[in-house]
Parts: structure tokens; C-alpha cells; sequence
């Protein structure tokens, strides 16, 4: 047992979607590796000629963790809402699973699971192409990746929460709209979080993406403070409460 009603059958979850990903690779992997190098081109070579050096950085370098951390957010979230959405309403893959000793926690888990190792799939992507542009990353850059799959698992169960309660596929909508897209705008990927007016940079800092942005800028420039660890632990203190939210809410939804 390694949470609550969570075992080690989870893990056929997440072995179920990677065989599911592993024939499907070319389709999904695209997106991810074509969208980056034409955001990165377009604002790090056109916007950023007319914008001079942000805290000693090009706006190239300076836009690198905030794309980084904002595509892994996005491909956890599309995992655990939409592709959630289906296998549970319309493939019914969650009343097949569920049929076997595979519990709905195990289910649920397994799932979210998934989605921080797609996000660590699309992070890895993006710095790759990223050092092809930049050459130039800090040593530290190579923790990148603990820190996708804890932001994987915090946007995972956050998404899986939202799964839980909404009532058509047409209700995320409603997620993306009103909260992943200011989140995207206002959590520091495009612009210094200063620049904002001081109600917008305070209301900022309560955004899930802030954090993974603030740490990814720091371990990309090599900036290492320990003001970091209260970042940290604002991450950490998600996973735990929506993943145990996401766990209550999905076996109330599946068993109605």
C-alpha cells in the first residue's frame, strides 16, 4: 500500500497507457516537439528583437522554463481531462479495469501517474530543442526533470478533481478557459511577474504554474537561493491535497 486504498496495481494503469502511447508515439509526440520550436522562434527571435535583456538574460533565455513548465502543464491536464474523460464515459475503460482486483484508486492513481510521465516526456522535448537554440543552459538544468514530475502529478490530480465533477466533455471548456489560460499569461513564462501591477503580481503567486516557473528559471540561469524551497513546498502541499481530492471524488463518481 503506498497511499490510501492506492496499491501497487496502479502500476498496471500506468503500464496500460504507456503500451497505449508506444503505438500511438508518432501522433502524440508531434505536437509537443513542433509547437515549442515555432513559440520559441517566433518570441525568442521575433518579439525578442525589440525587447532588451531581462535580468541579464536575452528574452529568448528568459522564456525557456516558463515554455517548459507551461507544455508540461498542458499535457498533463489534456491526459487527465479529456483522455480521462474518454476511457471513463465513452471506452469504458475504467468498468473493465475496475472488473479485475485493479481498484478505482488504483485506477485514478495510475492514471495521474501517467500524466507526470507525459509530462516529463514533453519537458525533456522542449529542452532538448531548447539547448539547440540556447547551448547555454546551467548545470542545474538537469533537476528540470524531478521538478516536471512533481508539477506532472500536481496538475494531473488537479485536472483528475475537475474530472470528477463535470458533467459533459464540453464543461472543460470551462477549465481552460477561466483557469489554465491565466495561468499561462500571469504566471511569469512571457514577462517578469514586477511588471504586472502589485494586485495581479500577489494574486500570481497563488497560481499553480508560478512556482514550477520560478524553479525552472532558477535551476535553467543557475540562481540557486532558498527562498526555492517554500516554492517547493507550495507544490508539494497540492499534490497532496488534490491528489487525495481526485481519489474521494472519482470513487463517488464511478460507483453512483
Amino acid at each position: 500500500m503506498i497511499y490510501p486504498r492506492v496499491s501497487y496495481r496502479s502500476f498496471r494503469v500506468w503500464q496500460r497507457n504507456r503500451d497505449v502511447f508506444f503505438r500511438l508515439w508518432k501522433a502524440e509526440l508531434a505536437p509537443y516537439l513542433i509547437e515549442p520550436i515555432f513559440i520559441l522562434s517566433a518570441m525568442g527571435f521575433g518579439l525578442g528583437a525589440y525587447i532588451g535583456l531581462i535580468a541579464g538574460q536575452t528574452y529568448l533565455q528568459f522564456i525557456i522554463p516558463g515554455i517548459v513548465a507551461s507544455y508540461a502543464m498542458f499535457t498533463a491536464t489534456f491526459e487527465c481531462t479529456y483522455g480521462s474523460y474518454m476511457r471513463m464515459e465513452h471506452q469504458k475503460t475504467y468498468d473493465a479495469i475496475i472488473a479485475t482486483p485493479v481498484s478505482i484508486e488504483d485506477v485514478i492513481a495510475g492514471e495521474i501517474f501517467w500524466a507526470a510521465t507525459r509530462s516529463l516526456l514533453t519537458a525533456c522535448i522542449i529542452l532538448l530543442v531548447a539547448f539547440a537554440f540556447v547551448q547555454s543552459l546551467s548545470p542545474f538544468a538537469a533537476l528540470i526533470p524531478i521538478v516536471t514530475v512533481l508539477e506532472g502529478l500536481m496538475f494531473g490530480s488537479l485536472a483528475m478533481a475537475f474530472t470528477a465533477i463535470v458533467p459533459s466533455i464540453t464543461a472543460y471548456n470551462y477549465y481552460f478557459t477561466l483557469f489554465l489560460t491565466p495561468m499561462f499569461f500571469f504566471s511569469g513564462v512571457f514577462f517578469p511577474l514586477v511588471a504586472m501591477p502589485e494586485v495581479v503580481q500577489r494574486l500570481a503567486w497563488f497560481l499553480p504554474l508560478t512556482p514550477v516557473v520560478t524553479l525552472d528559471r532558477a535551476l535553467i540561469s543557475g540562481q540557486i537561493t532558498p527562498g526555492l524551497l517554500a516554492e517547493l513546498g507550495f507544490i508539494l502541499a497540492l499534490i497532496a491535497l488534490f491528489f487525495t481530492i481526485s481519489l474521494v471524488a472519482m470513487r463517488r463518481r464511478l460507483i453512483k
